[in-house]
């Protein structure tokens, strides 16, 4: 008898560890024991943050809402602003901008539209291993918007690098949606580099911002020197393992569904879950901007930082090297 009271003792206190860990589990566990990263490298972020938020308005001039310090950007240097009706719904809005300062041309994606039919159906145009490329398995649907918007832009782009010089770097950036599209058009981009008059590859950048999960591990090691990905804190978009067309496909059950699938992938073990080639992961190299700790915020000297963490896959896809840094202003 006391045998038996003892093993279920074991038994609930483990019980209650396990679920105790992973309800308490956030966001900042998962680099937490990350190196410190380069600043440099994440310098042009906040540039590439305000020209995404630079679409959602009509007139740069009388921008009505401006971030912190505002956009920071000349409005006479927009080349082009594209919106839905532009689009016809094959790829969300986006705008051409050229940054004389920093002698860049970006091109910014926005995000989801909760309102736009067209977004859901980028979004629900795939299924697992459904789209193959360049040697992995990438997004359908983001890669046919990619594919798209290039088709429309890449004589502009072209036009705009050869005339503003060699020195010109092209950023393409976005944000959620526009981040899967950002991050697969890089991708065609530095495969055909000759539609955009040669540009060299160490002069693409893509900053995704809160990334959709749209290519294979393979592939999301191959291009860490173009994209790099920017999640913060606790965002689902780029943790969750399940396919964004499930996701939106239950919508009307999404808690419950949602349950049950990190139920179900709490006991695939991550071994498994890397030995399929199909499974899509977010793109490139990882920046993790951490806000707070568990039950508390960051000090208050702490919370003028911006604690970046730089993952940085190398060698085989069992392997990684991490790094982080904490970068002081934006």
């Amino acid at each position: 008898m006391s045998v038996a009271c003892g093993v279920e003792c074991v038994v609930c206190f483990g019980c209650s560890r396990w679920a105790w860990k992973r309800l308490t589990y956030i966001g900042s566990y998962d680099s937490e024991s990350w190196p410190l990263g380069e600043a440099d490298d994440f310098e042009p972020v906040p540039r590439a943050c305000r020209a995404i938020l630079a679409i959602y308005e009509d007139d740069l001039s009388q921008p009505r809402f401006p971030p912190a310090g505002g956009y920071r950007m000349d409005p006479s240097a927009v080349f082009k602003r594209a919106t839905y009706s532009d689009t016809q719904g094959q790829c969300p809005p986006y705008l051409i901008y050229t940054d004389v300062e920093h002698k860049e041309i970006i091109l910014a994606i926005r995000g989801l539209n909760l309102s736009k039919e067209s977004d859901y159906k980028v979004l629900l145009d795939n299924r697992l291993g459904m789209q193959m490329f360049d040697g992995g398995f990438v997004h359908c649907g983001l890669l046919k918007a990619a594919t798209w918007l290039l088709n429309q832009e890449a004589d502009a782009l072209r036009r705009l690098w050869l005339d503003r010089g060699p020195e010109y770097r092209l950023v393409i950036a976005g944000h959620s949606l526009g981040s899967g599209i950002a991050a697969l058009m890089s991708i065609i981009v530095v495969n055909h580099r000759d539609r955009l008059g040669g540009i060299p590859r160490s002069h693409v950048r893509c900053y995704a911002i809160a990334p959709a999960r749209c290519t294979s591990l393979n592939l999301a090691v191959k291009y860490a020197d173009v994209i790099h990905s920017v999640v913060l804190q606790d965002d689902f978009l780029p943790r969750t393992a399940t396919p964004l067309e499930y996701i939106f496909g239950s919508i009307f059950c999404l808690p419950c569904f949602l349950f049950l699938v990190c139920l179900r992938d709490t006991f695939i073990p991550e071994r498994r879950k890397l030995k399929d080639p199909r499974r899509l992961y977010a793109p490139g190299r990882m920046y993790h901007i951490v806000e707070r700790k568990f039950c508390r915020e960051l000090e208050k000297t702490q919370r003028r930082q911006l604690h970046h963490h730089c993952k940085k896959w190398k060698g085989n896809r069992h392997s990684r090297k991490n790094t982080r840094m904490h970068w002081k202003e934006l």
